[in-house]
């Protein structure tokens, strides 16, 4: 289930009521008039299925609240309520199946922006992986994947292709060359005042199997690629966050920059071409996969989704239903 705050003009207040009334998968309604100080309105708050949220949304929208009002969405963790159950059997589909586009729209569009958080995240990623290159150590250069922040911005890049969005589409796009810029020049520094030092130096990228993968670009990197792609975005719109760090795991991405770095500080010039390769397989794989993701998605559950019964909520033995739901999908 997930929980909106309306606010609504006191002139409109009884449209929205009329439109919360028709709407299928709503419960738990309750209207406090005048309360809302800032804008001024009446506050209606309810909760509705995650998989019948998307009309009522757009509906809610159409009364002028995006302007006039506010609405909010927030995800229930924990619903104890026979109501609620009610307003889930009703809703058609299911609710990990359901991708509330607003909320995917916000996400994407917070986390496509240029900020330090980002920087920080990727720079200290793309250095742990060169560590890793050249020790070598496979352990930090999972760390170094789980740490990238980078699939916020691919993720923005389908949205914006899904959209038809070129602005949104640039934005991420100049996000991750940025990061990756940044990240390669300042581990690419740190490289050379170590190689001045004398702790690392070129035979250190000659017997290094272990990690090998990262500069042999092959047709598996892009199947991988393709497959994280997908998986992110479904995770994402289904809200199994927890599923993104097997994305991570999943792409070369942050250890590719990471080669990338230290084999131009130590003069290995062909391995640079070949990191760049691998980078650029695994960012194309993963946009190309997520977007067609979110096109997939969209037209499934346009034609098939609402007209898919519910499942029906288990009974216990008196038949009544416990109305217990836990996690953020629904």
């Amino acid at each position: 289930m997930l929980h909106l705050r309306v606010i609504s003009p006191a002139d409109r207040t009884g449209r929205v009521l009329k439109t919360v009334d028709r709407a299928t998968g709503v419960a738990n309604v309750v209207l406090m008039p005048k309360a809302a100080r800032r804008p001024k309105g009446d506050v209606l708050l309810l909760d509705v299925a995650r998989e019948a949220a998307n009309d009522l949304i757009e509906e809610l929208k159409n009364l002028g609240l995006e302007e006039d009002g506010s609405i909010a969405i927030e995800n229930i963790e924990l619903s104890i309520s026979r109501a609620a159950e009610q307003a889930e059997e009703q809703a058609p589909g299911d609710g990990d199946d359901a991708v509330i586009w607003d909320q995917l729209a916000h996400r994407v569009t917070a986390d496509c922006r240029i900020t330090w958080a980002f920087l920080a995240f990727l720079t200290i990623a793309t250095q742990i992986a060169g560590i890793g290159v050249l020790i070598p150590s496979q352990i930090l250069i999972v760390g170094a994947m789980v740490l990238g922040p980078e699939f916020g911005a691919v993720a923005a890049i389908c949205f914006g292709l899904l959209r038809g969005n070129p602005r949104l589409i640039a934005v991420a796009a100049r996000t991750l060359a940025v990061g990756f810029a940044v990240a390669i020049a300042i581990t690419f520094a740190c490289a050379v005042a170590a190689r001045g030092l004398g702790w690392v130096f070129p035979e250190m990228l000659r017997h290094n199997d272990e990690v090998r993968f990262i500069v042999a670009p092959d047709k598996w990197s892009l199947i991988v690629a393709v497959l994280a792609g997908a998986a992110g975005v479904l995770s994402i719109t289904a809200g199994k966050s927890s599923a993104l760090v097997g994305v991570f795991i999943s792409v070369t991405t942050v250890p590719a920059a990471g080669y990338m770095a230290v084999a131009m500080a130590l003069g290995r010039w062909d391995e640079v071409g070949h990191s760049l390769t691998q980078l650029a397989v695994n960012i194309a794989g993963m946009v190309a996969a997520g977007t067609a993701t979110l096109f997939v998605q969209r037209f499934l559950w346009q034609r098939y989704g609402r007209s898919i019964p519910a499942v029906p909520a288990v009974r216990t033995r008196r038949g009544q239903g416990r109305g217990l739901r836990t996690g953020t999908s629904r």
